[in-house]
């Protein structure tokens, strides 16, 4: 908890460390020039210790040495979001193994999502390099095969406007364009009946990783996160399953209190 809370502090201090360096740069100091090389030195290097030693956890627990590790409580997360950066989205290789991973763990509902909508292009070969895996590792008889399937959405930025635009369509013509006189409060149950009214049923993900440099949901639809964990995974190009194992662990662990 502590590595990934100093890792994130170092990331949030990224625009003002820059800010401080061209002021240094521009003031032409050579004293304050030496000793911003100097903090920049300590902290390269302690930042490469912190990776170092996420990257022996990520070992230690994918190699199963770690008891609480091993049996994971995939239950509780019956739909897992994952949202990657549209530029790292684009690596099928590496989207193609975090796919792996998540299967071999045991997770059945899966939400893929990018901004740009790269991963909605890619969907039809990743689906079928996942079957074509599974069926020459599976008896082609079995008929528990269907039932250990990946079952995948993609989505992308532009399912998100068109859908608010559909839903803000339909609230417009029940509560503004009628004939009652009264305009109602709209709340958040009614912008839910009218996704529900125009087909947008799909569940809310229990937990969502965030693959990329933004420690953010990128723009994944509002209204489907509203009880749904983030946790942000760093680049999508070191992923480990080691990580991915702990950061499911991790919530499967947590206690949620839902509000009234």
């Amino acid at each position: 908890m502590f590595l990934r809370w100093l890792e994130a502090t170092i990331l949030d201090f990224g625009d003002e460390m820059h800010k401080v360096y061209m002021w240094i740069w521009s003031s032409g100091d050579l004293g304050l020039r030496l000793l911003w090389h100097i903090l920049h030195l300590i902290l390269s290097t302690w930042y490469f210790i912190i990776g170092l030693m996420g990257s022996v956890e990520s070992f230690l627990i994918s190699s199963g040495l770690f008891k609480r590790y091993r049996d994971l409580d995939i239950s509780k997360v019956q739909y897992l979001a994952v949202a990657i950066d549209s530029d790292e989205a684009l690596q099928t290789l590496k989207v193609l193994e975090l796919l792996r991973w998540l299967e071999a763990i045991g997770l059945r509902k899966v939400c893929l999502y990018d901004t740009a909508g790269v991963l909605k292009k890619s969907k039809e070969a990743l689906t079928l390099l996942l079957k074509n895996e599974r069926m020459s590792s599976e008896t082609a008889s079995d008929p528990l095969v269907e039932e250990k399937c990946l079952s995948l959405e993609v989505i992308s930025f532009s399912d998100g406007k068109q859908a608010v635009a559909k839903a803000a369509d339909v609230l417009l013509k029940k509560h503004y364009l009628s004939s009652n006189t009264e305009k109602p409060k709209l709340t958040e149950s009614d912008m839910t009946d009218a996704l529900g009214a125009i087909g947008y049923r799909e569940p809310d993900p229990d937990l969502m990783l965030i693959y990329g440099p933004a420690r953010c949901h990128m723009g994944f639809p509002a209204w489907r996160i509203r009880y749904t964990e983030i946790l942000h995974m760093g680049p999508l190009k070191s992923m480990k399953i080691g990580a991915l194992i702990k950061a499911i662990h991790r919530y499967t662990m947590v206690h949620q209190n839902y509000g009234t």
